[in-house]
């Protein structure tokens, strides 16, 4: 079955010219696919596109790829729904302009249509070619010129939290809410009533409109508490029990099974049970602790101390330079920013790309690719981590350490040799008679002053001496470029979550930034 191919005019009707005229000062990026749209989808890129498909034989055609990233690319510029992307391609002049329907009257593709072409270029990993297009049409127009732009990059990595879709519950809420999917999963592949099953399984919790209107107890008296939860956790075996006589085998893509495997993961990281074989709830947060029965990959995370938040988080790596967005990852919350320095890096690399230096935060330090950068000669920008400044005694700062040498010497003279990552213990003999003491250590005597020697030691101490110059300081502050990136993609997509788990909100990050790169294109060249 061949795979129709997007080609629409490239000369402009009198109709389209009338229709450009009106978006020149409101909403240009419509002009501006609709008179670069050939460049974005050439041959090449639509070759790339059709490898998506497979050939079925007979049967309906699929629509064209490269009209559907058009959609896909018009659904983010105006954040538009699934059915609202349907209704417009019919009813909005501009978006008409652009997919080329403007004498059109036919529905260019259907709510399903565009779903499924979803799924699949997420499936393919295309929605990263996208993305990897504006730069390569970036490298195209002289407004950019590349040749006066240093041949390795300026790359600037930052996150921002994501918070997700699904809804974060309480242990109680957990159990409940997913016994009653199962339930309602099982209602519909055995065509038996919800009530008839929960009466069978002796389960009637989980016909109340909530669990906790169903237990109807005094929820600050503990007792109260201790005896619902092991009610609870009752009729949740009771259910477990009915599936397993009544249900065939199942497969892990059942949603039964799902569910059923959601009910055993919350019951193994918030109960456990006592001697006596009642259950209670675990004292503490177990880690990578799931939040949500309908997405089990969001986690509880926190952009810093004082800020905590349930979801994700977005990351995005950017050409300084040019400002445009080179990759993106997503995380779940609890989750080191170092985790996806390396995707985001190996993205880089992958399209032809060097790092000359690297702008980051002090929560990408640790990430392999801050060392791999280094060894391919290239430069790391960032705060150092801080120093204790050890109650008003002399701190690590005050201590000379020999990079070189692998030596340490303290403010009274005393050297020792050191290994990075290693804990450092100064001769305690030495320590005793040393005048100093009483402004180094608050140790016993017997014991030396102890300093800790970071596996990136190195790092750390060019990092503090960049720092501590107004030059160096400079420097750091050009790392606010990535932070305006981040911000334009946040104020386009919201704080929001627009799906479930990881990779669908990776694809609607990337399509966010594939945007921002096209506005990024349209303003240089109309300057």
């Amino acid at each position: 079955m061949p795979i129709p191919r997007w080609n629409p005019p490239v000369e402009l009707s009198r109709n389209e010219e009338r229709i450009l005229k009106l978006v020149k000062r409101h909403r240009k990026l419509f002009g501006f696919l609709r008179m670069h749209r050939h460049e974005l989808f050439d041959d090449a890129f639509q070759d790339e596109l059709e490898t998506m498909y497979r050939d079925t034989g007979a049967g309906t055609p699929p629509k064209s790829p490269a009209l559907m990233c058009a959609v896909l690319l018009l659904q983010s510029y105006v954040k538009a729904s699934d059915v609202e992307a349907v209704v417009a391609s019919q009813t909005d002049a501009r978006w008409r302009l652009v997919l080329g329907s403007l004498d059109s009257n036919e529905p260019l593709f259907s709510q399903g249509g565009l779903q499924m072409f979803r799924q699949r270029l997420i499936a393919h990993d295309m929605d990263k070619r996208l993305l990897e297009r504006t730069v390569e049409l970036a490298r195209k127009y002289k407004e950019f010129d590349w040749k006066k732009l240093p041949k390795k990059l300026h790359v600037g990595i930052d996150s921002r939290p994501l918070v997700g879709a699904g809804r974060v519950e309480d242990i109680f809420n957990l159990l409940g809410h997913a016994a009653r999917k199962v339930v309602e999963c099982a209602s519909k592949q055995t065509a038996i009533r919800a009530k008839v099953i929960c009466d069978e399984a002796g389960c009637p919790l989980f016909l109340a409109s909530s669990v906790k209107a169903g237990l109807d107890i005094d929820w600050s008296d503990a007792e109260q508490k201790s005896d619902a939860i092991n009610r609870l956790v009752e009729q949740v075996e009771s259910l477990v029990g009915w599936v397993d006589e009544n249900l065939t085998r199942r497969s892990n893509d059942d949603p039964v099974q799902r569910y059923l495997d959601a009910l055993s993961e919350f019951q193994e990281q918030d109960l456990e049970r006592q001697s006596d074989g009642k259950v209670k709830i675990r004292d503490g947060v177990a880690k990578d602790r799931r939040v949500s029965v309908e997405d089990p990959e969001m986690r509880h995370g926190r952009k810093s101390k004082n800020k905590a938040f349930n979801g994700y988080k977005e990351h995005v790596a950017a050409d300084l330079n040019t400002r445009l967005t080179l990759a993106c990852a997503v995380t779940p919350a609890n989750a080191p920013e170092q985790t996806a320095a390396a995707t985001l890096t190996d993205d880089i690399y992958d399209q032809g790309f060097e790092i000359e230096k690297m702008f980051i935060d002090r929560g990408y330090i640790k990430s392999s690719a801050v060392e791999q950068v280094q060894q391919d000669g290239g430069e790391i920008v960032s705060k150092p981590w801080r120093l204790n400044n050890n109650k008003g005694l002399f701190s690590k700062a005050d201590f000379d350490i020999n990079i070189r040498d692998k030596t340490i010497t303290c403010p009274g003279g005393q050297s020792e040799f050191f290994d990075f990552g290693m804990t450092v213990e100064f001769n305690p003999r030495a320590c005793a008679q040393c005048p100093l003491r009483q402004q180094c250590t608050t140790q016993a005597l017997g014991r030396g002053r102890t300093i800790h020697i970071l596996e990136d030691e190195a790092l750390q101490k060019r990092l503090r001496k960049n720092q501590a110059s107004k030059k160096g300081r400079e420097r750091l502050r050009t790392r606010t470029g990535i932070e305006h990136n981040l911000a334009h993609v946040s104020s386009r997509k919201g704080p929001r979550a627009r799906y479930l788990g990881v990779r669908k909100n990776e694809y609607d990050i990337r399509r966010a930034s594939t945007v921002q790169n096209l506005e990024i294109i349209q303003r240089k060249i109309a300057a």
